[in-house]
């Protein structure tokens, strides 16, 4: 087994600013950086080896050449890898969107839904998103509303700061907005259904696309209820489970763990640095590294002083 260090896909959205090339040292092209895809392996932004025998390969090639067995046991139910790792700076607010569920997306697009989660990395002084609605409305008020561009009135407007983690089901009417950096795991698709989108135009001079239909299909339009069944990890679903690390270089100066036959795990450094070492294996990593460790890599420790995000696979509930 390896430690593979991963290199990510870019994305110029219009909204996006340039804290990710200036802060986190990711390759930029262009005057806007608006996400990178850390882990991935969806044709539309795959992330690629960068050390090792593998190197310049991509992760989905890595697979490929070695076997599902690298996912770990726990994946065997998904056809295609199962997540989405991301970094996302939004400079200006994201349109107002909505992600359909696999039942939908798999007949209507082809690929999996999308549920997710946000790891606020950075938040400016009066930043917030919008998670839901504040009452339940109709599907009529719902068209009605984003007819006549009023559909902002009935969301839910949640104020965030660093540290903060929102869950967002698949269903769920959300938006991040300006003045945020965020770490985002989903499941492995890019299936977006935009509702609202300010007005905006995109490179074409033309206003973006709306899929207001679909949205209609797919969204639930109650308020959204606080959940706590994530403890004790900051966000566990069927498609995801995710573990805060947080090393002090003082009373908490390293973490271990095993790496089982039941699933890949993925390392997502959010500040700091420090070293991963796995077996004769020791990797290096800094702020806005990612890193993965195939199933049965066996046990492992981080030593730092350094934040991030932990992601594993677990049995299906």
């Amino acid at each position: 087994m390896a430690i593979l260090k991963l290199k990510p896909s870019g994305k110029d959205y219009i909204w996006g600013g340039r804290r990710l090339a200036d802060e986190y040292g990711k390759e930029i092209h262009g005057d806007i950086l608006a996400e990178t895809w850390e882990l991935s392996c969806h044709p539309d932004g795959p992330s690629y080896i960068t050390n090792g025998q593998d190197a310049g390969k991509t992760l989905q090639q890595y697979i490929e050449e070695n076997g599902r067995q690298v996912l770990g046991t726990n994946c065997s139910r998904f056809e295609d890898f199962p997540i989405l790792v991301k970094f996302i700076d939004a400079q200006d607010n994201l349109s107002i969107q909505v992600h359909p569920d696999n039942r939908y997306a798999l007949e209507h697009e082809g690929q999996y839904g999308k549920t997710e989660m946000w790891y606020v990395m950075d938040a400016e002084e009066g930043a917030f998103l919008y998670h839901g609605f504040e009452e339940e409305i109709s599907r009529e008020e719902f068209a009605r509303r984003i007819e006549e561009d009023t559909l902002l009135e009935v969301l839910h407007k949640v104020p965030v700061h660093k540290g903060d983690v929102l869950f967002i089901e698949a269903g769920t009417i959300h938006a991040i907005g300006r003045g945020i950096l965020v770490a985002e795991i989903q499941q492995n698709s890019n299936v977006t259904y935009r509702v609202y989108d300010y007005g905006r135009v995109g490179k074409d001079g033309k206003k973006r696309e709306l899929h207001v239909d679909k949205a209609l299909d797919v969204t639930k339009r109650a308020p959204v209820t606080k959940d706590a069944s994530h403890y004790p990890h900051i966000a566990d679903c069927d498609y995801f489970t995710v573990d805060k690390l947080n090393l002090n270089g003082g009373t908490m100066e390293s973490m271990g763990g095993v790496v089982t036959e039941e699933s890949f795990l993925s390392l997502l450094v959010l500040d700091g640095e420090g070293i991963l070492i796995n077996g004769d294996e020791a990797v290096s990593f800094k702020k806005g590294d990612s890193i993965f460790l195939p199933a049965g890599s066996g046990a492992y420790t981080v030593k730092g002083v350094c934040d991030g995000l932990i992601t594993t696979i677990r049995a299906q509930a």
